[in-house]
């Protein structure tokens, strides 16, 4: 049987919830120990409290970095107390046994997220006793109870009360593996940050640090992943001072999936392409339809054009507020979505969409904010899991337009030619590859994805866009390989052509254009996503 809490040790960054947790360990008879802010904030409560710095002997110095950082606090957490000879050494030394640490960290990832924070700033608020209290109450969790969240207050007393004063293996075992998982992703947030800044000075031309780490904290448990029969959970890794899907407010609708969570970040990083009022149409991570427009609802009605019969049960991204004459488009006819984005609802919209039957009880609903091309973070990066390993690479948050482009055919494109390219160039980009965008000025008419051939991803975007395909720009992601695609395309009435070049048959596919009097462009960049 555990022994019961007898002394806690509290130092707290994140007070919440503190006054009422301590309060009720001191009327079980547990005698408090504190720190700094921490001890203002029991003594002025009235709750019996002894700081540290009285405790060790040793006062606070250097503007509380030295602290905690003494062997009578460390001891008292760390000693055995089955051990005769641990025991011995605290009787010897007057190192009191430390039964439970409450600990929370300083708010690193909040402060570098914040906008023109000094690196000064920035490394004051690395934590250094906290971890190390953390670290070594987890190591010992046989004997000390370590507590780094306020949510697991009211557990932790629920427990003291059931076994009589101490607390269960069980308990101690979950919360020292909670409290490893914090430091874990603390230290993994302090790398990651130096790291970039400090960049440009590191030896050699890699990017990529030697040693990379990330950290999470669950958010959801899921039904369940892709399939029914995989278990899944999300999880965030913190404030990266950009708009996301993790940070979204959610609304309401059902519960968050698996898939939704992925096609809601995918149909997020396309409209952060955009400033203009812009709705995108996401259906397995591709949009199917796209549309920029003065006004929004007519923007999502443009969307929605591009391919009505995949749309249904799509992912939806609005880059304005949603209005009434949006919720009223969506709720009307036979359409249905499983979630929107948007950076907030209007009143009355909302109220449709959280009432109307099929749509209030199943249509996730989820709030950002602000944003767009200027929200997002460079320094972000992209991850992705293999077996044994992962690969690390920079976002890819470019997309060429009029300014990069470069005739080569005989006739150039008109500027409206032009700028219908820029639009479909920007599609493209957000569409797995083999990708083909066959779109207006500022519609998307038919999109061709995820094929292996790229000449059949031009028949499936001229298939999806039907007659309007005479008439439409074409973006092609990547290079054509041969010239049959940009025949396709040019036997189905395009009328102008991006692509990145490089091919060893470039020639041969500029004269099939020069042949037809079809102006194409390339843009020097390919944008390939698997």
């Amino acid at each position: 049987m555990q022994d019961k809490i007898c002394r806690a040790l509290l130092s707290v960054s994140d007070k919440t919830g503190l006054e009422g947790f301590a309060r009720i360990l001191s009327q079980m008879g547990v005698e408090l120990l504190s720190t700094g802010g921490t001890h203002r904030v029991l003594a002025e409560a009235g709750i019996p409290v002894t700081e540290v710095a009285e405790y060790t002997g040793f006062p606070e110095m250097m503007n509380g970095r030295v602290k905690t950082l003494h062997p009578k606090v460390h001891g008292g957490i760390l000693a055995l107390r089955d051990n005769a000879e641990h025991v011995s050494a605290m009787e010897e030394h007057d190192i009191k046994g430390i039964d439970l640490v409450v600990v929370n960290l300083y708010p690193f990832e909040a402060t570098v997220a914040q906008e023109g924070v000094s690196r000064a700033e920035a490394i004051e608020q690395i934590d250094i006793g906290g971890p190390s209290m953390v670290r070594s109450a987890a190591k010992n969790h046989a004997h000390v109870g370590i507590v780094t969240d306020p949510a697991d207050y009211g557990r932790v007393l629920d427990d003291l009360q059931k076994q009589n004063g101490a607390l269960s293996d069980e308990l101690r075992a979950e919360l020292a593996f909670k409290a490893y998982a914090l430091t874990a992703r603390y230290d993994s947030a302090i790398s990651r940050w130096l790291f970039e800044q400090d960049r440009a000075s590191h030896a050699g031309t890699s990017a990529f640090p030697s040693g990379f780490s990330m950290g999470g904290v669950k958010a959801l448990d899921l039904r369940y992943g892709e399939n029914p029969h995989q278990n899944a959970a999300f999880y965030t890794t913190g404030a990266t001072g950009e708009p996301s899907v993790a940070e979204a407010e959610v609304l309401g609708g059902k519960a968050l999936s698996f898939n939704n969570i992925v096609d809601l970040d995918a149909a997020f990083a396309l409209a952060k392409e955009f400033e203009e009022p812009f709705v995108c149409v996401i259906k397995h991570t591709n949009p199917c339809g796209a549309a920029v427009h003065e006004e929004i609802d007519a923007a999502l009605e443009e969307a929605w054009s591009g391919d009505p019969i995949s749309a249904f049960g799509s992912v939806l991204a609005f880059t304005r507020p949603l209005n009434m004459a949006s919720a009223q488009f969506l709720v009307d006819g036979n359409r249905f979505v499983e979630a929107i984005i948007a950076p907030s609802f209007d009143e009355d919209a909302l109220e449709l969409l959280t009432r109307k039957p099929k749509w209030g009880k199943s249509v996730r609903l989820l709030a950002c904010g602000e944003y767009g091309p200027s929200s997002r973070n460079s320094r972000d990066v992209e991850v992705k899991k293999v077996v044994g390993g992962f690969l690390l690479q920079e976002r890819d948050l470019t997309a060429e337009g009029q300014a990069e482009f470069r005739a080569v055919t005989e006739v150039s494109p008109s500027s409206e030619q032009t700028a219908a390219l820029a639009f479909a160039n920007r599609i493209a980009k957000h569409v797995k590859s083999n990708a083909i965008v066959l779109s207006g000025p500022r519609t998307v008419y038919g999109v061709g994805a995820g094929q292996m051939s790229r000449v059949d991803s031009v028949r499936l975007a001229v298939s999806k866009a039907g007659d309007r395909s005479a008439g439409s720009v074409l973006a092609s992601d990547a290079f054509f390989p041969f010239p049959d695609g940009v025949e396709v395309a040019l036997d189905a009435g395009v009328v102008a052509i991006v692509e990145p070049g490089g091919s060893v048959r470039d020639d041969q596919i500029i004269a099939a254009c020069n042949a037809a009097g079809v102006p194409m462009v390339f843009s020097d960049a390919r944008h390939f996503r698997h």
